[in-house]
């Protein structure tokens, strides 16, 4: 930011760093006053160094350059006005004043460049996050679509959990999974199954067959990027999911994954039965070794899926998050209000931070769209897939 970028930015009226200003120049006002009203023996003037250095922990350059200015020519007036201004105590003083207004300024310089540093790297994360993870439309097919992601560390916007949803024909294809750890350290096996999803789904009949598919990649990734030491130890706890357009029924194959919650109308929570596989990354089985379980799907019905950040989310008391239990308070939501809801409720049980990443995908199959009415499906149209910071509802 240059100096005239800087100054267009003081011009700009009623920010609130304008407000914030008036602290410390009422502070050198009072201390100015209150300097030369008091006994002589009691000298308040080394106290303006605290103006600029209270400026610098909310301004810039110039606002605490100008303080300090500000901050010594009061410490000049105060001498000039008591008659000690070319006493070597008086001298001493301003010449100390000048010097940490100076240290201050540096200091606020420091901090500006790093934090234009930091804003320059968190916009080249977004910016990547954006073209490699696509978002989940608030529609697919006849469905409505809410998603939430919540990762685990600080400052990072993606981490090991993973959703994507992809239209084949005459039906919509999910897939959530958990790779394991979270973070950056999770985000290449992360993306890489999001890739292979994206195009597997559309190259193979049946959901075990999709699940070898993906199984393959990750073996793949593991033989040709994983450390030795570490070979074996990564995995990923993967849920698919296939929903036809006009059977009122899903299709699920589970890799180590929870099965969803089946929210019905009326406080209705289920918990369909699962014949889980070993997690992606642990052997491949080939497709006999996945089973296809099937069950009920109707209108108005929601599927709730999640990762085990959720469940296994603990309060300071250590008790897990009771999930099933608070997501029958909201089966009458729209999955937007749903996700909203528990993503209040989960952050409130743990104190505001999350131990793991946590996803969570809420599908609800529209009674409102006539069946002639719903668009055919397209097997050319992008996919769409999520991997980063807390989001809800449909995404921009």
């Amino acid at each position: 930011m240059g100096l005239t970028e800087r100054f267009t930015d003081l011009r700009e009226p009623w920010r609130p760093i304008h407000v914030l200003l008036a602290i410390p120049v009422t502070l050198i006002v009072v201390i100015t006053v209150v300097d030369i009203l008091a006994p002589q023996d009691i000298r308040l003037g080394p106290l303006l160094v605290i103006a600029p250095a209270l400026t610098a922990s909310f301004a810039g350059v110039l606002p605490t350059g100008g303080v300090g200015l500000l901050a010594v020519a009061a410490q000049a007036y105060i001498g000039r006005h008591i008659g000690v201004l070319s006493s070597r105590s008086m001298v001493v003083q301003i010449v100390a004043l000048a010097l940490l207004s100076a240290l201050t300024v540096l200091f606020a310089l420091i901090r500006e460049r790093r934090g234009r540093e930091l804003a320059r790297v968190r916009s080249v994360a977004e910016a990547a996050q954006r073209v490699l993870l696509w978002p989940l439309p608030d529609r697919i097919g006849p469905l409505r679509v809410a998603s939430l992601y919540l990762a685990a560390e600080d400052e990072t916007l993606i981490g090991g959990d993973l959703y994507a949803a992809t239209r084949t024909r005459g039906a919509t294809r999910v897939m959530i999974g958990d790779v394991r750890g979270k973070g950056l350290a999770a985000v290449g096996e992360a993306a890489l199954l999001l890739g292979a999803f994206r195009e597997a789904a559309h190259q193979h009949v049946g959901l075990p067959e999709l699940a070898a598919a993906l199984e393959r990649s990750v073996a793949r990734y593991e033989d040709d990027f994983e450390p030795r030491e570490v070979t074996g130890e990564c995995f990923v706890t993967t849920l698919l999911l296939e929903i036809p357009d006009e059977d009122r029924v899903v299709r699920m194959t589970s890799c180590g994954h929870p099965a969803p919650l089946l929210l019905s109308p009326g406080r209705s929570v289920g918990m369909p039965s699962l014949h889980p596989a070993p997690p992606l990354g642990v052997g491949y089985r080939g497709p006999a070794g996945y089973a296809a379980d099937a069950f009920p799907f109707e209108d108005g019905d929601t599927l709730l899926l999640y990762t085990d950040g959720v469940t296994e989310a603990r309060d300071r008391g250590g008790d897990f998050y009771p999930f099933e239990e608070r997501a029958a308070r909201w089966t009458e939501s729209s999955p937007e209000a749903l996700l909203n809801h528990l993503r209040h409720d989960l952050l409130a049980h743990v104190g505001g931070r999350l131990g793991d990443d946590a996803a969570l995908v809420a599908l609800r199959r529209d009674p409102t769209m006539p069946r002639h009415k719903r668009r055919p499906a397209r097997t050319d149209r992008p996919d769409a897939s999520h991997q980063g910071r807390g989001t809800t509802g449909p995404r921009r």
